[in-house]
C-alpha cells in the first residue's frame, strides 16, 4: 500500500513533516522523502527505512523504484489523497502494476485512540482552555474579532503549542450567525454577542472549543436561545456511549432545538472526530449509521443561527469511554458565567 496523506503518514510513523509517502509492504515500511528530511526522518522514526531521492527525481520515480525493488504485484493506492497527475504518473512508471483505489483505511485505524493519544488531546484542550481565559480576563470593548483571533494565537504559543488548530472564528453580533466567518475590523462593544470558536496545536493532536460571550446588557431572547443550545448539547452528551448509533446522538440534540421551534435554524451535523486533523472521521450526523465506540474523540457542537441577529454555538470535546463518556473540556459554559465586564 502506498501511503500519500500527510496526517497518514504521521500516524503511521511518526515522521512529522511533508512532501513524503510510506510504501507498506508484508515486510518493510519504507518512507520515500527527500534530503530536506533525512535527518528528522532518522530522529523521528528510526525504525523506518528510507529512500531518499534526489534533487532532480521525481516522487513518483521514486515509488516506482522502490515498488519494483519490493517486488510489488498490487499495490493499493489513496483514492482521496493521491491527485489524478500521481495516479497517471505512476500508471505510465508501473505498467504492470496492478492498482487498486482504497478509501478510510488508515482513517479508519485513527478513528480510535489510544491512552497517549487522548493524552496529546487533552494537553491540547488545555492549552485552549488556558488561552481563552486570558482572553477572557482581558477582554475590552474596542478589540476588534481580528486582535482577539491574534491573541488567542499568541496565548496559545506562549503556553506552549504550536499555535491555534484552525482560524480561530470570532464573530461579534451578526456575524455570530456565520459558522465559518472569518473575523474582522468589527469591534466588541458593537454587539452584546460574541462567539469565539477556536482550538490549540499542541504537539501532534488537537482541539476545538466554541463559547459564547455576552459582553453587553443581556437580554431574553438571548438567554432564551442560549439555554436552548446549552440544553441540546447536555443531552447530546448524555446519549455518548459506546454501541451509540451516531446519527442518534446527532438527532437527540436536533430535536431539542426543533421542539423549541428552531429547527430550520440548526444546518450542520452536531458533531466530528479530531485527532490529527480538526475533521476527521467519525462524524455525529444525520447520515452516520455506525455505533460509536470506546476511544472515539467527537465534538458536540449545536448551535442557532439567525440571520440579522446573531448565533449561539457550544462546543466541546468528548471522549467515549468503555462505560459512557468523558468531557475533556471545562471552560464554564452556564449563561451565568458567559456574561463579562468590559
Amino acid at each position: 500500500m502506498l501511503v500519500t496523506d500527510a496526517s497518514n503518514v504521521t500516524y503511521l510513523t511518526g515522521f512529522t513533516g511533508d512532501s513524503s509517502y510510506l510504501l507498506l509492504t508484508p515486510r518493510d515500511e519504507i518512507v520515500l522523502s527527500d534530503p530536506r528530511y533525512t535527518i528528522q526522518l532518522e530522529e523521528e522514526c528510526p525504525a523506518v527505512d528510507l529512500e531518499i531521492r534526489q534533487p532532480g527525481v521525481k516522487i513518483t520515480e521514486s515509488v516506482a523504484k522502490t515498488v519494483k525493488a519490493a517486488k510489488v504485484a498490487k499495490l493499493a493506492v489513496e483514492g482521496a489523497s493521491l491527485t489524478v497527475d500521481g495516479f497517471e504518473s505512476l500508471g505510465k512508471e508501473l505498467p504492470r502494476i496492478e492498482f487498486v483505489r482504497t478509501s478510510g483505511l488508515v482513517e479508519q485505524l485513527r478513528e480510535i485512540k489510544d491512552k497517549l493519544e487522548v493524552a496529546e488531546i487533552r494537553n491540547a484542550v488545555a492549552l485552549a482552555e488556558r488561552a481563552f481565559a486570558v482572553i477572557k480576563a482581558s477582554l475590552r470593548g474596542e478589540q476588534t474579532e481580528k486582535e482577539i483571533a491574534d491573541a488567542l494565537e499568541h496565548q496559545i504559543r506562549l503556553f506552549g503549542g504550536r499555535g491555534c488548530s484552525f482560524t480561530p472564528i470570532v464573530g461579534v453580533g451578526d456575524r455570530a450567525a456565520l459558522a465559518h466567518y472569518q473575523p474582522g475590523a468589527i469591534r466588541v462593544e458593537q454587539s452584546n454577542l460574541l462567539l469565539i470558536d477556536w482550538g490549540a496545536y499542541g504537539q501532534l493532536y488537537l482541539s476545538d472549543l466554541t463559547r459564547v460571550l455576552v459582553t453587553g446588557k443581556p437580554t431574553t431572547k438571548l438567554e432564551r436561545i442560549y439555554k436552548i443550545v446549552l440544553a441540546a448539547q447536555t443531552a447530546a452528551i448524555q446519549a455518548i456511549r459506546p454501541g451509540a448509533v451516531m446519527a442518534d446522538v446527532d438527532a437527540v440534540a436536533r430535536r431539542v432545538i426543533h421542539d423549541a421551534g428552531y429547527g430550520k435554524r440548526f444546518g450542520h451535523s452536531l458533531g466530528h472526530g479530531i485527532g490529527l486533523q480538526i475533521h476527521e472521521q467519525p462524524r455525529l450526523a444525520v447520515d452516520q449509521k455506525r455505533p460509536l465506540r470506546a476511544g472515539m474523540v467527537v465534538t458536540v457542537e449545536p448551535g442557532i443561527y439567525l440571520p440579522g441577529w446573531g448565533g449561539v454555538r457550544i462546543e466541546d470535546d468528548v471522549l467515549v469511554t468503555s462505560s459512557g463518556h468523558e468531557v475533556l473540556s471545562s471552560v464554564p459554559k452556564e449563561f451565568a458565567e458567559c456574561i463579562v465586564n468590559q
